[in-house]
């Protein structure tokens, strides 16, 4: 089969690779859509933590969001999985270690991270092999770019989940990106108040074409009081503003990630009895999402710039972006198609 592969810091090669063979309680799905973030850039790059720390290496396959059928099964799965259309956990733990049997599988120290971590290949390839007790089925209301949304949708339901806000609340959302808009997304879904935060240009003009009516800048931020504020930046400075504008006795929210520290002073947290809470990953968030996009409470597609296929990744990955596209921040790929698609 064929297969996006990273082979070095800006070097990636499509390649005929063995098909993967479905292990016991796995299923070895056909891959309809898959997703590209921020973190497979980070691969492409060289700068992703994990390739320095011994967590990942090259050559990689990468690829974490995705959809697609399952086309055959391992020994101990039942015969009724093939034809599902589903997507799927990044995250693979153990399963029999404390954090595993406690529910916390996705913080678990051994775990494998589909196309991120210790090696287990990606979804961007025309098959991908899954553990079943990872899989989540999708209703024929979610198509394959939905499916394939569901991943980073988990983050940001788990993020909003995590604000706790209250009825009506006021949101701040850093960052408009993906996950950003996504967050904002799924708490105006609820009934919040959402406003964002960015450097202002394509990515608020886009933000505001979609119906996000309060998008601002640094320079153009209202004072108001913030019940909660999720920072889905990438940003090194942001998490310190986040817990500075925060309500006190109300929380903030770290689902991004710099790639260098970004301190927060605890007094900023202690003296306004902040709560201050990370969400690393989907886990937990999948089922409530697909409900979102099957009952049409969050229509995700207008985030979707384009769809290409694997010859066209590597360009994806060094920020090429092609004049027909449109404005949205994510990247599609469909591993059967060819060439670009709009």
């Amino acid at each position: 089969m064929r297969a996006f592969v990273i082979t070095g810091p800006g070097r990636a090669e499509v390649r005929d690779v063995p098909p993967p063979e479905a292990r016991p309680g796995e299923v070895v799905v056909d891959v309809e859509r898959a997703g590209v973030c921020g973190t497979d850039v980070e691969f492409f790059s060289g700068a992703m933590s994990y390739l320095h720390t011994g967590q990942a290496r090259y050559p990689m396959r990468i690829g974490h969001e995705w959809s697609g059928t399952v086309a055959a099964v391992g020994a101990g799965v039942e015969a009724a999985w093939v034809g599902r259309r589903v997507t799927g956990d990044t995250m693979l733990g153990c399963g029999h270690c404390h954090r595993c049997t406690t529910g916390r599988q996705h913080v678990c120290a051994d775990r494998y991270e589909i196309g991120v971590r210790n090696g287990r290949p990606g979804a961007l390839a025309e098959q991908l092999a899954v553990p079943v007790k990872a899989l989540q089925i999708l209703p024929d209301s979610v198509d394959p770019a939905l499916g394939a949304l569901v991943e980073p949708g988990g983050n940001a339901l788990r993020a909003v989940r995590a604000a706790a806000l209250p009825p009506g609340g006021r949101l701040l959302v850093l960052g408009p990106g993906t996950i950003g808009l996504l967050a904002g997304q799924i708490a105006a879904a609820g009934g919040a108040e959402v406003h964002l935060l960015g450097r202002g240009g394509t990515a608020l003009e886009f933000a505001a074409s979609i119906g996000f009516a309060r998008a601002w800048t640094a320079e153009t931020l209202p004072e108001l009081p913030w019940d909660a504020v999720i920072d889905a930046s990438n940003s090194a400075a942001l998490p310190a503003l986040a817990a500075e504008l925060v309500e006190p006795g109300r929380r903030v929210v770290y689902v991004g990630l710099a790639s260098v520290p970004s301190p927060v002073d605890s007094r900023a947290l202690v003296l306004k009895d902040v709560t201050a809470v990370g969400v690393l990953s989907a886990s937990g968030g999948f089922a409530g999402t697909v409900e979102l996009f099957a009952a049409g409470a969050v229509d995700p597609r207008p985030l979707i710039a384009a769809t290409v296929g694997l010859d066209d990744v590597a360009a994806v990955l060094a920020g090429e972006r092609h004049p027909s596209w449109g404005s949205g921040p994510k990247i599609h790929v469909s591993p059967n198609g060819e060439g670009l698609a709009s």
